[in-house]
């Protein structure tokens, strides 16, 4: 935050070449700096053009389709650049790759959920929240499985869906809620056996 002077969207949109030289050393286990200059190459020619990274979010025939469908289309769109990385995908997860694309789910969930409870923003208003995925982590995966709600073993993209088709049949409007009930169990339980 402070090496874009605490202002990350305005130094997106207004940064000159100079002032990425701060971001020249910074990096995050696997996120080196080259990754970081091209999310931020990115997002400046994204907001040139679209005032809200929601519509990043469309498929490969720019609509609104689903959230699978908009998670890979951001996918193809972001890497849509002759200053593409390679190094750089695997910080971009694909339901096409089999990805549980967990961040995404999440951030989906803060963008696209009412804030009526103060939890999310609901700020996005293209995706409903009937059409969200469950945001799997290993905390939520476990308890699911032990809940009974899940029988696949690996936490993959094919988990997130068969998990969120169980959610949805307590609650179709907003599968999504119960993230908060399966993470919590999942944390408080941590390695401990599910009866105790």
């Amino acid at each position: 935050m402070e090496m874009m002077d605490n202002s990350p969207y305005d130094f997106i949109k207004h940064h000159e070449e100079g002032d990425l030289q701060t971001l020249e050393k910074f990096k995050h286990r696997t996120f080196q700096p080259a990754d970081t200059l091209y999310f931020i190459h990115f997002l400046k020619e994204f907001y040139a053009e679209h005032q809200s990274l929601e519509w990043a979010f469309r498929d490969e025939n720019d609509e609104f389709t689903g959230v699978k469908n908009g998670f890979i289309g951001f996918r193809q769109r972001f890497f849509n650049s002759e200053y593409a990385l390679d190094r750089t995908k695997k910080h971009v997860p694909t339901p096409a790759k089999n990805s549980a694309c967990k961040r995404l789910n999440m951030f989906f969930r803060w963008m696209v959920r009412s804030n009526e409870n103060n939890v999310d923003f609901g700020i996005w208003q293209e995706f409903s929240p009937r059409q969200l995925y469950i945001p799997l982590d290993v905390h939520v995966h476990r308890i699911a499985l032990q809940l009974g709600l899940l029988t696949r073993t690996k936490a993959d993209w094919t988990s997130v869906e068969l998990l969120t088709d169980e959610l949805r049949k307590m609650d179709a409007d907003d599968p999504v809620k119960y993230d908060f009930a399966l993470f919590t169990m999942g944390m408080e339980q941590k390695n401990k056996p599910f009866d105790q």
